[in-house]
Protein backbone atom coordinates (compact mmCIF):
# COMPACT_ATOMS: atom_id res chain seq x y z
CA UNK A 1 0.00 0.00 0.00
CA UNK A 2 3.07 2.20 1.11
CA UNK A 3 4.69 1.85 -2.61
CA UNK A 4 1.34 2.41 -4.31
CA UNK A 5 0.92 5.59 -2.64
CA UNK A 6 4.16 6.60 -3.02
CA UNK A 7 3.44 5.90 -6.87
CA UNK A 8 0.56 8.34 -6.94
CA UNK A 9 3.19 10.79 -5.10
CA UNK A 10 5.48 10.43 -7.32
CA UNK A 11 3.15 10.56 -10.58
CA UNK A 12 1.89 13.77 -8.90
CA UNK A 13 5.34 15.06 -8.40
CA UNK A 14 6.45 14.13 -12.47
CA UNK A 15 3.78 15.85 -13.69
CA UNK A 16 5.46 18.77 -11.76
CA UNK A 17 9.00 17.83 -13.02
CA UNK A 18 7.91 17.48 -16.67
CA UNK A 19 5.72 20.41 -17.14
CA UNK A 20 8.43 22.63 -16.42
CA UNK A 21 10.58 20.77 -18.24
CA UNK A 22 8.47 20.71 -21.21
CA UNK A 23 7.44 24.60 -20.68
CA UNK A 24 11.55 26.03 -19.66
CA UNK A 25 12.87 23.82 -22.46
CA UNK A 26 10.07 24.34 -25.67
CA UNK A 27 8.43 27.61 -24.47
CA UNK A 28 10.94 29.76 -23.12
CA UNK A 29 13.99 27.85 -24.86
CA UNK A 30 16.21 27.28 -21.67
CA UNK A 31 18.72 24.28 -22.42
CA UNK A 32 16.92 20.90 -21.31
CA UNK A 33 19.80 19.91 -18.65
CA UNK A 34 19.00 23.15 -16.81
CA UNK A 35 15.10 23.10 -17.66
CA UNK A 36 15.35 19.36 -16.21
CA UNK A 37 17.08 20.56 -13.05
CA UNK A 38 14.38 23.01 -12.44
CA UNK A 39 12.03 20.63 -13.23
CA UNK A 40 13.72 18.00 -10.86
CA UNK A 41 13.81 20.47 -7.68
CA UNK A 42 10.09 21.71 -8.26
CA UNK A 43 9.01 18.12 -7.99
CA UNK A 44 11.30 17.01 -5.63
CA UNK A 45 9.07 19.61 -3.12
CA UNK A 46 5.91 18.29 -4.49
CA UNK A 47 7.45 15.25 -3.71
CA UNK A 48 8.66 15.71 0.00
CA UNK A 49 5.07 17.67 1.02
CA UNK A 50 3.28 14.94 -0.41
CA UNK A 51 5.30 12.00 1.18
CA UNK A 52 5.77 13.64 4.79
CA UNK A 53 1.72 14.15 4.47
CA UNK A 54 0.59 10.75 2.75
CA UNK A 55 2.93 8.21 2.09
CA UNK A 56 4.92 7.75 4.89
CA UNK A 57 4.17 7.89 8.37
CA UNK A 58 6.92 5.66 10.63
CA UNK A 59 10.21 8.15 11.24
CA UNK A 60 13.50 7.36 11.58
CA UNK A 61 14.70 10.83 12.85
CA UNK A 62 12.73 13.00 15.25
CA UNK A 63 14.25 15.92 13.91
CA UNK A 64 12.62 17.53 11.02
CA UNK A 65 15.52 19.51 10.04
CA UNK A 66 17.76 16.55 9.86
CA UNK A 67 14.98 14.69 7.65
CA UNK A 68 14.55 17.63 5.50
CA UNK A 69 18.56 17.70 5.14
CA UNK A 70 18.76 13.72 4.55
CA UNK A 71 15.62 14.10 2.05
CA UNK A 72 17.59 16.43 0.23
CA UNK A 73 20.72 14.80 -0.04
CA UNK A 74 19.07 11.82 -1.65
CA UNK A 75 17.36 14.16 -3.75
CA UNK A 76 20.52 15.96 -5.03
CA UNK A 77 22.15 12.22 -5.52
CA UNK A 78 18.76 11.94 -7.75
CA UNK A 79 19.55 15.12 -9.72
CA UNK A 80 22.68 13.90 -10.44
CA UNK A 81 21.15 10.54 -11.68
CA UNK A 82 18.61 12.18 -13.78
CA UNK A 83 20.96 14.89 -15.34
CA UNK A 84 23.34 11.97 -16.27
CA UNK A 85 21.13 9.85 -17.56
CA UNK A 86 19.03 12.90 -19.77
CA UNK A 87 22.33 13.17 -21.08
CA UNK A 88 23.14 10.09 -22.04
CA UNK A 89 19.79 9.31 -23.39
CA UNK A 90 19.88 12.50 -25.29
CA UNK A 91 23.01 13.73 -26.05
CA UNK A 92 24.45 9.87 -25.88
CA UNK A 93 22.36 7.87 -27.48
CA UNK A 94 20.19 10.60 -29.59
CA UNK A 95 16.66 10.25 -27.92
CA UNK A 96 14.38 13.49 -27.83
CA UNK A 97 14.59 14.61 -24.41
CA UNK A 98 11.41 13.56 -23.23
CA UNK A 99 12.05 10.15 -24.10
CA UNK A 100 14.87 10.15 -22.01
CA UNK A 101 13.27 11.86 -19.14
CA UNK A 102 10.55 8.64 -19.24
CA UNK A 103 13.54 6.31 -19.00
CA UNK A 104 15.12 8.33 -16.46
CA UNK A 105 12.44 8.96 -14.22
CA UNK A 106 11.67 5.11 -13.46
CA UNK A 107 15.23 4.59 -12.36
CA UNK A 108 15.26 7.54 -10.42
CA UNK A 109 11.19 6.90 -8.46
CA UNK A 110 13.42 3.11 -7.86
CA UNK A 111 16.55 5.28 -5.78
CA UNK A 112 14.24 7.76 -4.52
CA UNK A 113 11.98 5.32 -3.47
CA UNK A 114 14.35 2.92 -1.69
CA UNK A 115 16.52 5.28 -0.01
CA UNK A 116 14.11 7.12 1.50
CA UNK A 117 12.00 3.93 2.56
CA UNK A 118 15.53 3.09 3.99
CA UNK A 119 16.86 6.37 5.87
CA UNK A 120 14.20 8.48 6.86
CA UNK A 121 10.70 6.21 6.86
CA UNK A 122 11.70 3.38 8.92
CA UNK A 123 11.40 2.77 12.27
CA UNK A 124 14.45 1.14 13.52
CA UNK A 125 14.35 -1.36 16.01
CA UNK A 126 16.70 -1.55 18.77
Amino acid sequence: MQFLRYLVVGGAAFCVDFGVLIVLTDLIHIHYLVSAAIGFCCGLATNYILCINWVFSARSLSSKKTEFMIFAVIGLIGLGWNELLLYAGTDGLHLDYRVSKLITVGIVLVWNFGMRKLLLFSKLEA
